[in-house]
C-alpha cells in the first residue's frame, strides 16, 4: 500500500522544484515513509569485497543522502549499500539557487549544487549514533575556498574512519572549479599519497584498512585515461568509481535546460559512462573492483553496467523518474540472468562483455 502512495506521488514531485521536492523525500525517509523490502535478498546477489559483504550490487549514489540523515532507511528499502556525502570539512551553501534542473523527457538532470554540505561535524554525529548495520560509505570533498584541497580530504578521511564502511574520494565534480585538476596524474600522487599515508597512520595504531575508492570524472580525455588509471593502480586504491556526472550535453538539443551549466546525470551520460567503466575495466586488468555509475535507469542498463566491469552498482536520477520500485525490477533482472547464464553468482557476470563496451566511442 505505502509503496503505491510512493508512486502515485511522484508526478506530484516532479511538479515541485527539484531541491524541495528532495527534501520532502529526505523527511518522509526520516520519518519511516517508505516500503520495506519484503524478503531477504537471493544469495546469488551477494557481493563480497574488502571484506565487506553486501547483500545486493545495488547501490544509492553520493548526492542524494548529503549530510547522513538516511542511511538507514535506504539500507532498509532494499538497496545493498548507501553512500552519503560529499561531505566537506566546513559547513557550505553550495552555489545560488536555482542550481538543479530536470530534463524530463530525456530522463536526466543538470545540477551545479557545489557540494553543499553541513560539514564534518554534523555528518559524523549522525552516523556515531547509527546501528552499525549495512554498508554505508563516505564520499569525501573539499570546501571551495579552502587553502589546502588535499588536506581536505586527509580530514575527511580522519572524520569518518572509525564509522565508514568504505571512504570514496570525489576529485571529479565539475560544480566546484578546479576539484578536476586533482585528476591529473602528478596532482593523483600527491592527493593519494597523503591520504593513503593518512589511512596507514590509522592502520599502524590496530584499526581495521577501511578502503578507499577514488570517483572519476567521465570526461577524462581518451588519451589520458591509462595514466589516470595507472596512477590509481600504483597507490593500491581499493577501488574506482566510474563515473560523476558531465559537462557535455549528448544528444541534448532544443531543450532550454540543457544549457544551464553544471554536471548531467541520467539516461544521456549512460553510454559514455558505461564505455569509459569498461575501459577501465580493461585498463587495470580487472585487478581492483569497480563501481559502476551514470545512466542506470531500467533493469537493463543496471546488468549492462555489470558485463561491463562493475562489481558495483550506483543509481540516483534513475530513481527519481521511476521510483523505488525499480530497485526491486533490478534485482529480479539480474537473477533472470544468473540463472540464463548458470552461473553461482552475480559476481560470475562482472566483464563479460567488457571488451564489447570498451570498443565503443565515448562521445557516441
Amino acid at each position: 500500500m505505502l509503496r503505491t502512495t510512493l508512486e502515485l506521488a511522484r508526478p506530484l514531485l516532479l511538479a515541485l522544484d527539484p531541491e524541495h521536492a528532495h527534501e520532502i523525500t529526505l523527511r518522509s525517509l526520516e520519518a519511516g515513509l517508505y516500503p520495506r523490502a519484503g524478503q531477504p535478498d537471493d544469495p546469488r546477489l551477494a557481493v563480497k569485497v574488502w571484506d565487506l559483504g553486501f547483500p545486493n550490487p545495488v547501490g544509492i549514489a553520493a548526492g542524494f543522502d548529503k549530510d547522513a540523515r538516511v542511511p538507514d532507511a535506504i539500507l532498509q528499502i532494499g538497496f545493498g549499500f548507501a553512500e552519503i556525502g560529499s561531505v566537506t570539512p566546513r559547513p557550505q551553501p553550495g552555489n545560488p539557487r536555482p542550481r538543479v534542473f530536470r530534463l524530463i523527457g530525456h530522463r536526466a538532470i543538470v545540477n551545479r549544487l557545489g557540494f553543499n554540505s553541513g560539514g564534518h561535524d554534523a555528518a559524523l554525529r549522525r552516523l556515531q549514533r547509527r546501528p552499525k548495520l549495512g554498508v554505508v560509505g563516505v564520499n569525501i570533498g573539499a570546501n571551495k575556498e579552502t587553502a589546502d584541497r588535499t588536506g581536505d580530504y586527509v580530514l575527511g578521511v580522519e572524520s569518518f574512519y572509525d564509522v565508514a564502511s568504505y571512504l570514496a574520494v570525489n576529485i571529479s565534480s565539475p560544480n566546484t572549479p578546479g576539484l578536476r585538476d586533482l585528476q591529473a596524474p602528478a596532482a593523483l600522487d600527491e592527493l593519494l599519497g597523503r591520504v593513503m599515508a593518512a589511512r596507514e597512520r590509522r592502520v599502524a595504531a590496530g584499526a581495521r584498512r577501511v578502503p578507499i575508492v577514488v570517483k572519476i570524472a567521465p570526461d577524462i580525455a581518451e588519451e589520458d585515461l591509462a595514466a589516470i588509471t595507472e596512477r590509481l593502480l600504483a597507490h593500491s586504491v581499493d577501488g574506482i568509481a566510474v563515473s560523476n556526472t558531465t559537462l557535455t550535453r549528448p544528444g541534448l538539443t532544443g531543450n532550454p535546460a540543457a544549457q544551464e551549466a553544471g554536471g548531467l546525470s541520467g539516461r544521456p551520460l549512460f553510454p559514455r559512462s558505461t564505455a569509459m567503466l569498461a575501459r577501465v575495466h580493461q585498463l587495470s586488468g580487472g585487478r581492483v573492483p569497480l563501481i559502476g555509475i551514470g545512466g542506470i535507469d531500467s533493469p537493463e542498463t543496471a546488468l549492462a553496467k555489470i558485463e561491463a566491469g562493475a562489481t558495483l552498482l550506483q543509481l540516483y536520477t534513475g530513481l527519481v523518474y521511476e521510483g523505488p520500485g525499480l530497485i526491486g525490477r533490478i534485482k529480479e533482472h539480474l537473477i533472470a540472468a544468473v540463472r540464463r547464464a548458470e552461473a553461482p553468482s552475480i559476481t560470475a557476470l562482472v566483464g563479460t562483455k567488457a571488451a564489447e563496451w570498451a570498443g565503443r566511442p565515448l562521445d557516441a
